[in-house]
């Protein structure tokens, strides 16, 4: 990506946590799932780590080799002409200076933002040792200043997705680590999974940095959660799921039944055609 065009979209994605309106992603898995979203209206794009994954061959969690997921990426941000932000999961690597290379190398792809979790797919410790995560962050952060591109850290925290401890621990633990994260160098925060409006209203009071939440069926509007205080959503693998079940009901039915009336669409091979225009 034109280094220029990068700083812009960078400068832009990050004004847009600093203000209203609530920043809305749509998360997409592939160049073509991005631009429909681009297509829809939204002033960004996200990826999910499951739908990328996914559509690669591998089960999500880091299975598909880090190369593809880079290069999956550099696909989508071709294509867009709006910041594009990337869930890299844990960082893929065991250490901090790992995730400074992993960071280094989508950034590289044409990321101006990424997500960082610190939970572990081990079940006797699910939570990485908050320490060890805000050093991934903190490389993550020089990695960036390196490159010279300001990208938006969004750090998930995973205490209530994991249900680490009692309700009232899981939100003091997360405000916890939302400011050793920040003060790491991280810019939002990600307390995925929490989706009630009296936790998120106390999150946003508690945390002194924009607030990233999860929307799915469940989740408060988008006009109660800027009220909430809200600055950030996004829907995570929701829209790439949706995509696979409907694919899934129509291979089923047309092994069954047999019949072709059920390829029935409204959408045109030119209008598809047209989200390329330019690429």
């Amino acid at each position: 990506m034109d280094r220029e065009r990068q700083l812009h979209l960078a400068e832009v994605f990050r004004a847009r946590h600093r203000a209203p309106p609530l920043l809305l992603l749509a998360n997409a898995w592939d160049a073509l799932s991005a631009r429909i979203v681009e297509e829809a209206g939204f002033d960004a794009v996200a990826t999910t780590s499951g739908g990328v994954n996914w559509v690669l061959g591998y089960a999500d969690g880091e299975a598909a080799p880090w190369s593809e997921v880079v290069a999956a990426t550099a696909r989508m941000a071709r294509v867009l002409r709006v910041p594009l932000t990337a869930d890299i999961e844990a960082g893929y690597g065991d250490s901090p200076a790992e995730v400074a290379k992993s960071v280094a190398e989508i950034i590289a792809a044409g990321a101006v933002g990424i997500n960082l979790e610190d939970g572990t797919s081990a079940s006797t410790a699910p939570m990485r040792a908050i320490d060890d995560a805000a050093a991934r962050i903190r490389a993550a952060r020089n990695a960036a200043r390196e490159a010279e591109v300001p990208i938006v850290i969004n750090a998930r925290i995973d205490i209530y997705l994991k249900q680490v401890g009692d309700p009232p621990s899981r939100f003091a633990e997360t405000v916890r680590r939302a400011e050793a994260y920040l003060a790491a160098g991280a810019d939002c925060i990600f307390p995925f999974a929490v989706t009630d409006a009296d936790t998120i209203g106390r999150l946003t009071q508690a945390i002194q940095a924009p607030i990233n939440i999860v929307g799915r069926a469940g989740t408060p509007d988008v006009v109660t959660l800027e009220q909430l205080g809200v600055r950030r959503v996004s829907t995570a693998s929701s829209l790439a799921m949706m995509a696979i079940e409907e694919t899934q009901r129509v291979a089923q039915e047309l092994r069954k039944h047999g019949r072709f009336d059920i390829l029935n669409y409204k959408l045109k091979r030119p209008d598809i055609q047209k989200l390329f225009e330019g690429a």
